[in-house]
């Protein structure tokens, strides 16, 4: 059962902000999350899925802007998010299927808002902001301040995310992404972590480290940038890294792990990581 009323498919952006300025209305984009709930809230179901506003990924100065209906599939494909962006290429070469890597959007993935969400990890690493449009204006938010709770976010109720806005790496940055499953396809993060920064001297400068699955919203994992920040990138460096990555999240048990379980996990797969990025 739903409480859906009505299906509207707007032809503009502004016809669509105008629908959700009357409130109780559910949004659909690829549908690969919502459709599967056992009730779908809202009086009007508004599929912006047609918006040419929404779709594309495109260069214009140093920003990379992704719109919110771009599939993981075309952002997979990217070479640009390839070449500019390959923390982020690599995590969407890790999303559940094909089949719903052609339906699903980055845009649904992030107001989805799960703590193991793919996407977000290396969003966070990568700095990048969301642009939210309402009948009366735009804004834009760092993806940082946009998850409150588990499927919650600042999105208010006569808004829509339209974009993604991620700034063009600076000269010198690399980043790896990781994540852990019982399964290598269609399987939830247990947990995943993405670090990057500016690789000089056998140090990581400007530390950017973000967990997923570990606490209720997506984690900027600061003590663990704090603990990076002048730290020589050998064994004995790494370990004192991966030690304070294990020490700063307190995850929950749930079906999928243990909490113990995934403290282990994010103190191996951070020395993992490193050694990757030491070796880039």
């Amino acid at each position: 059962m739903t409480d859906i009323q009505s299906y509207q498919v707007p032809a503009s952006l502004a016809e669509a902000t105008a629908i959700l300025a009357n409130g109780d209305v559910s949004i659909l984009a690829g549908g690969t999350d919502l459709m599967l709930q056992k009730n779908l809230h809202g009086g009007t179901l508004m599929n912006i899925r047609r918006l040419e506003e929404l779709h594309g990924i495109q260069l214009s100065g140093n920003t990379i802007r992704i719109g919110a209906v771009t599939t993981i599939t075309k952002i997979l494909e990217s070479p640009l998010i390839e070449k500019h962006l390959p923390i982020l290429h690599e995590a969407t070469n890790h999303f559940a299927s094909v089949q719903i890597r052609n339906a699903g959007t980055i845009g649904g993935n992030i107001c989805n808002a799960s703590p193991a969400g793919d996407t977000l990890i290396p969003l966070l690493v990568l700095d990048a902001q969301v642009e939210l449009a309402s009948a009366a204006d735009t804004r834009l938010i760092p993806i940082a301040d946009f998850f409150i709770a588990p499927g919650k976010t600042s999105r208010e109720p006569g808004e829509l995310l339209t974009a993604i806005h991620i700034p063009q790496p600076a000269e010198g940055f690399v980043a790896c992404f990781e994540k852990f499953g019982s399964r290598p396809a269609l399987d939830i993060s247990t947990v995943s972590i993405g670090i990057g920064g500016i690789l000089q001297d056998s140090k990581l400068q400007a530390a950017r480290v973000a967990f997923g699955a570990v606490a209720p919203i997506p984690l900027l994992a600061k003590k663990t940038m704090a603990a990076i920040e002048n730290q020589t990138l050998d064994v004995d460096g790494i370990q004192t890294i991966a030690t304070a990555a294990r020490d700063e999240v307190n995850p929950i048990d749930d079906v999928r792990a243990s909490a113990w379980y995934r403290k282990e996990l994010i103190h191996n797969l951070t020395r993992k990581v490193l050694q990757n990025v030491a070796n880039t």
